[in-house]
């Protein structure tokens, strides 16, 4: 009786011991719970620690274009002092550059220019004559580049000038020469912002010059000065 009643038992005390599951793997012998752990992101590294697929550092912009001709267009306004000025108001000026820079601070260029104004500080309307000013030249250009995206300028030049109207229109003010190419001598200052697109570049400039064709006849003390400036824009070939 008592024989039967242990082997009765022995299958229930079998049935209440642990068994291993998939949440407690076997271990070797020496093997911590960390050191079985497989790292599966190692694969994605590179030898020295850093991400395969990471993106590759972009490169810089290309530097601007030096020593190049270079095309220089400005938008913006002409005003007179001196005795011409008492005749003509400011009015809208265009102005065209073209240079070749032999070094990357020095370059040489010929400029045309188109303005225009009329007679209106001086004749009421109807007797109001609007004309052009027409002007060309030539000169030199310094340039300081402080960084690679900006520059300033200071250039120099001379040219001939003259205001476009019929033949004794401004005679009769006292200013018949300017009816005529007259010589002008004049400089420049600027300040040039190039762009991420290497040909481009935007910029401030302003001028003053004589000429000597604007000023009043028989006024010994009169200094024809022309003030200009606008906004420009630069494209290098």
């Amino acid at each position: 009786m008592l024989a039967a009643t242990l082997l009765s038992i022995a299958p229930i005390a079998r049935a209440d011991e642990p068994s291993p599951t998939a949440e407690s793997p076997a271990r070797g012998p020496g093997l911590s719970q960390e050191s079985a752990r497989i790292d599966l992101t190692k694969d994605t590294r590179g030898t020295g620690g850093e991400e395969l697929d990471a993106p590759a550092p972009e490169a810089p912009p290309p530097p601007p274009y030096k020593k190049t001709l270079v095309l220089d267009s400005t938008v913006g306004a002409i005003g007179f002092l001196g005795e011409f000025g008492k005749v003509a108001p400011p009015g809208p000026w265009m102005h065209v550059q073209l240079g070749y820079e032999l070094l990357r601070w020095l370059m040489l260029y010929g400029e045309g220019e188109l303005a225009f104004t009329d007679t209106s500080n001086r004749q009421a309307a109807p007797n109001t004559r609007t004309f052009p000013l027409l002007g060309f030249g030539g000169g030199a250009r310094f340039t300081i580049r402080f960084t690679e995206r900006v520059g300033v300028y200071a250039q120099g030049g001379f040219g001939m000038l003259k205001a476009d109207i019929a033949t004794n229109a401004l005679g009769i003010l006292g200013f018949r020469d300017a009816e005529s190419l007259g010589v002008y001598v004049g400089g420049r200052l600027g300040v040039e912002w190039f762009q991420i697109n290497r040909h481009f570049a935007l910029g401030l400039n302003a001028g003053m010059r004589t000429a000597q064709g604007f000023a009043k006849l028989g006024a010994g003390t009169d200094t024809p000065l022309m003030l200009d400036g606008g906004a420009s824009l630069r494209y290098a070939f």
